[in-house]
């Protein structure tokens, strides 16, 4: 049930965005009068799941969910319709219009999508406002990992600033570690500031861990949630609802503490104090070799600052919130394209897709999560990469400045490398879908 959902909205999300993409193109097309043969919402090779011609326009389904595409008279695309090009030009066509038409027409997708993603945040501005955790409720400091320890931080320390820049949100942090090149931050710690130096492969370190820099520091309450499949706790007569006391006589304060006591055990047995009912017990256990004992405490809930804006406030918000996700989205982008970070390796395709969507139908993950990939679409799609809607704006720039239009025949053979190039994308993003899968 839980990967029908995931699929449900991955589904939902790309058709919504592929239909507002193309209609980019349609729009600028049938403004200019260029004649639209096909209009459709995902590839038909072979076949389609339904179409229906209306006027000049077949509009369809294909069964292929890759993408869709809109098909202009007279332009160079996906179908490489070569017969229709060895035609003399006619006045419907895309190649007989001036330039600057042309370029509108392929812009008008990507167009269409940043300000579908403007729209999104705009709505989920005004209608859920902006909830974050202020770096100033954390105040049991940070949770440290591997990565953060080998920078100096300790267990406990608050983060005050990074680069001189004081962190107001706590998610700031993570972001100013991958996307900004930090160089410095500065704690507090026991009362007093600390500066520590970020070292240049802290990036490489956090892509490939696959783990956040720094977390909240939570309390331990002791209360047990859930267990997982085998639980050593649960087989040594632990419950639900049961509050641990001690483990081996030690009493701690913080869910770090008790995390990494069980890891320091690993494969050995402890003695667990806890409360049933009531009433104290003492079990055995034996910590697993990963230093697990297969229990989800209690979270603790840290109190959430909520920012609530009216309807012309949240304009100007959702046109902010569009332009960051773009210059975020750059700044991945920049990471991917740089070998000394790795992030080439966490590239994914439709299953990674998939799993940002939660596991449960909820409006605003799937509004978010489909303004975040309307940005994705459009700048990947701005990129100079022929059969990309970016390689035909890039020819056509080269066209308007120089006044001298690209050989026809240069345009197919540049269509059909960029084809090559965008299926090898496909295929290594896809693939590394399947070894995790696979191997993790």
């Amino acid at each position: 049930m839980e990967i029908f959902v995931r699929v449900a909205q991955l589904l939902l999300s790309l058709s919504l965005l592929v239909i507002i993409h193309e209609f980019g193109h349609f729009m600028f097309a049938k403004l200019f009068k260029c004649r639209v043969e096909k209009f459709y919402l995902f590839f038909d090779p072979y076949f389609s799941i339904f179409k229906k011609k209306i006027g000049e326009t077949e509009y369809g389904i294909g069964w292929l969910p890759l993408g869709g595409y809109v098909k202009i008279s007279g332009m160079i695309d996906e179908s490489m319709d070569k017969e229709q090009m060895k035609q003399e030009p006619q006045p419907w066509e895309f190649r007989s219009k001036p330039a600057w038409q042309r370029l509108l027409v392929m812009i008008g997708g990507v167009l269409n999508n940043v300000i579908l993603a403007c729209v999104i945040y705009t709505a989920m501005s005004y209608v859920w406002g902006e909830s974050y955790l202020p770096n100033d409720n954390v105040k049991y400091g940070v949770q440290t990992t591997e990565i953060s320890k080998e920078v100096g931080i300790h267990d406990g320390d608050k983060i005050i600033s990074i680069d001189g820049t004081k962190i107001d949100r706590f998610s700031q942090i993570n972001q100013f570690i991958l996307l900004e090149d930090a160089q410095k931050l500065t704690v507090k710690r026991d009362g007093e500031l600390v500066t520590l130096d970020i070292p240049s492969n802290t990036i490489a370190k956090l892509i490939s861990s696959k783990t956040s820099f720094v977390y909240p520091r939570r309390p331990f309450d002791g209360t047990i949630d859930a267990f997982a499949k085998n639980s050593a706790a649960r087989n040594a007569g632990l419950d639900l609802e049961d509050k641990i006391i001690s483990v081996d006589n030690n009493r701690f304060q913080y869910i770090d503490q008790v995390q990494s006591y069980f890891k320091e055990n690993a494969g050995k047995d402890v003695v667990v104090e806890f409360n049933h009912d009531g009433q104290e017990k003492e079990s055995m256990l034996k910590v697993n070799d990963k230093g697990f004992i297969g229990v989800q405490f209690s979270s603790y809930d840290f109190e959430l600052a909520t920012i609530h804006y009216s309807f012309f406030e949240s304009i100007p918000r959702g046109m902010e919130r569009g332009k960051n996700s773009i210059v975020n989205y750059l700044k991945q982008l920049k990471l991917m394209g740089n070998p000394d970070t790795g992030a080439y390796k966490s590239v994914g395709g439709f299953i990674s897709i998939g799993k940002i969507f939660p596991t449960y139908w909820d409006w605003y993950s799937f509004w978010n999560m489909t303004a975040l990939l309307s940005i994705i679409l459009a700048v990947m799609n701005i990129l100079p990469i022929p059969a990309l809607d970016g390689g035909h704006v890039l020819f056509l720039l080269f066209e308007i400045i120089t006044r001298r239009k690209p050989n026809e025949k240069f345009l197919e053979y540049a269509q059909t490398a960029g084809m090559f190039i965008l299926l090898a994308l496909l295929l290594y993003a896809n693939g590394n879908d399947i070894i995790k899968l696979i191997f993790n």
